[in-house]
């Protein structure tokens, strides 16, 4: 008798704490601190537009605009990395957009990855690249007969992003693979 009541006084305690623990709370003022930050670069959504903002010694100098951004097209899981390609000191901007749609019959969840290089000396954007992904899951009938089946596919868009140690890009797509390697002169990603 003992041994269930310390049971259900450890089990008691038990489930007590674990419903007790504090919920974590995103502040709305610390939104850019979501986008990430290198060098004397910022990401950043400001007033409609997805942007990169330049500083330096503290303020604010210039900005390169992304693009125009909504609440269907949020930017998530942003990275922002630098590397060396002929020489020169690039920027990638890597982000990921979610749409979700939703009707009686049809459901499609797209998720497009894109991938932006930009010189920073000239503000220019060098490469651009994407890759969507778009899963639909389809409520079909079949013929007159009433009787219905789900359906689900997946079609995909663009290409597979890699960026290589040398500062080169592989494109890869389902039959085809290309690379590219920077221009400094042109200001450009090339085929070769």
């Amino acid at each position: 008798m003992r041994k269930i009541f310390l049971f259900l006084f450890v089990s008691l305690l038990t489930v007590t704490s674990y419903s007790q623990k504090k919920k974590t709370t995103i502040k709305k003022g610390s939104e850019t601190s979501l986008f990430p930050k290198l060098d004397n670069l910022q990401v950043e959504v400001k007033n409609g537009t997805f942007q990169i903002a330049i500083s330096e010694k503290g303020k604010e100098n210039d900005v390169m605009i992304v693009k125009a951004v909504d609440a269907n097209s949020t930017p998530t899981n942003c990275k922002l990395s630098s590397f060396s390609a002929s020489g020169v000191k690039l920027y990638l901007l890597t982000w990921t957009e979610i749409n979700f749609l939703k009707t009686s019959n049809k459901t499609e969840n797209k998720t497009t990855v894109y991938n932006v290089i930009y010189e920073l000396v000239s503000k220019k954007q060098v490469y651009s690249n994407y890759q969507l992904t778009n899963n639909i899951v389809e409520k079909v009938t079949l013929g007159g007969t009433g009787a219905s089946e789900t359906q689900e596919k997946i079609r995909r868009e663009g290409f597979e992003f890699i960026l290589n140690l040398d500062g080169s890009i592989t494109q890869k797509g389902k039959n085809q693979q290309f690379t590219f390697f920077y221009n400094k002169e042109k200001m450009e990603f090339k085929k070769k």
